[in-house]
């Protein structure tokens, strides 16, 4: 009988975590999982703990140690705290992580010091840490396969098409991200001046968490993203495109110097690049997101409209700055998100945050995870201060 696969899923009753669950489930007889962990939904938590039967269950907030200790059998460990994330990947031959924000940098440090693959949903951690998490990828057995949609889909073209002995593709041209264009696509400046957080929160194609909602909206998930996929497969900046396509289909793309494009495509469904980063090398066996044929009718493609959705060259700035820069803009995107799901500032205002607080950056290098940690909080700072003259 062959073993099976141990999982973490750390960041278990948000979208990834309960879509992961999902797959788990499909995949009956495969996996087996070994940790959970939530922030604080208690509810989420136990009822995938007593449905799955991990070895152990963490419960970041403290206040709650005692309810989910109650409420599950002896047999499982129960453990609280921040620092409770960090011992998790130890247990399992892949961690998701699953953790929103910067909040996740700890999870991403840990699981590849401890050899094991990462299935990477949190973005943050790689983008706002780069430097600090690619010495990590060298140690034996880590590995970040990426959850995104649109990182798994070039992971998937590169791994279609030819490699160098250090892993680099050979005859790459560049890499072109795909878009949705979020809920307000082809919309003006004018337009955008008085949306509401409902609108910002209608995306058209995929079903995400507020915050990636949100960024998703401004272009600023896709900025974000275009960080990622320089860290992730070493391609310049300038290799870097994005282009919008509504449908969701085609979720990126591989452009190779004979002009020969490599595509992946599916229909949205987030299930499936969850399933290839649970089983690379390997695939699981259910088909999420299988496309009909007879039913696709049309693929549109445009250029984005940079003018309007400015957060999008302000993740490439801060890219190409490097050092702590993109750690000292993500840590200002998700102040200054969370500020208009607030209430506090208009959607519009977001860019002008960023804007103004990446101005502010000093240039510090990131030398360590500790110097990275440090950078956020000061730009939380500065931002909240912005957005406080703003209101």
């Amino acid at each position: 009988m062959t073993e099976l696969t141990s999982v973490a899923v750390l960041g278990c009753s948000g979208s990834i975590g309960t879509q992961t669950a999902e797959v788990m489930r499909a995949e009956s007889g495969r996996y087996r999982v070994s940790a959970l962990a939530a922030w604080r939904s208690v509810d989420v938590l136990v009822a995938q703990a007593r449905e799955f039967e991990p070895d152990v269950v963490a419960i970041i907030d403290e206040s709650l140690y005692r309810e989910v200790r109650e409420a599950l059998s002896p047999s499982v460990e129960v453990v609280a705290g921040s620092s409770a994330l960090c011992e998790l990947p130890e247990r399992a031959d892949v961690t998701v992580n699953a953790v929103v924000g910067f909040a996740g940098l700890d999870v991403t440090l840990s699981t590849l010091r401890a050899g094991r693959r990462l299935a990477l949903a949190n973005k943050e951690s790689l983008i706002a840490a780069g430097p600090v998490v690619q010495p990590l990828r060298d140690i034996p057995g880590a590995e970040i396969v990426p959850v995104d949609s649109e990182h798994c889909a070039i992971h998937q073209c590169l791994r279609a098409g030819e490699y160098g002995s250090g892993g680099d593709p050979l005859h790459l041209s560049r890499v072109l991200l795909t878009a949705s264009g979020g809920p307000f696509r082809g919309r003006s400046a004018e337009d955008l001046a008085k949306v509401t957080v409902e609108q910002a929160l209608d995306h058209p194609t995929w079903t995400m968490g507020p915050k990636i909602t949100v960024d998703s909206s401004t272009l600023m998930n896709k900025g974000l993203e275009v960080i990622e996929a320089h860290e992730l497969f070493g391609v310049d900046y300038d290799d870097i495109d994005v282009v919008v396509h509504p449908q969701s289909v085609v979720h990126s793309m591989a452009e190779f110097t004979d002009g020969s494009t490599i595509a992946q495509l599916s229909m949205p469904d987030m299930r499936l690049p969850i399933g290839y980063a649970l089983a690379y090398p390997d695939r699981i066996g259910s088909a999420f997101g299988r496309i009909d044929w007879t039913d696709l009718s049309r693929l549109d493609f445009e250029q984005p409209d940079r003018a309007t959705f400015r957060c999008l060259d302000l993740a490439y700035e801060a890219g190409r700055r490097g050092g702590t820069a993109p750690a000292w803009v993500n840590a200002a995107n998700e102040v200054a998100v969370q500020a208009f799901l607030d209430g506090k500032i208009r959607w519009t205002a977001i860019a002008e945050v960023l804007y103004e607080v990446l101005e502010s950056h000093d240039g510090t290098e990131a030398t360590s995870a500790e110097v990275v940690v440090n950078i956020d909080a000061q730009a939380r700072r500065v931002a909240a201060d912005r957005i406080a003259r703003l209101s």
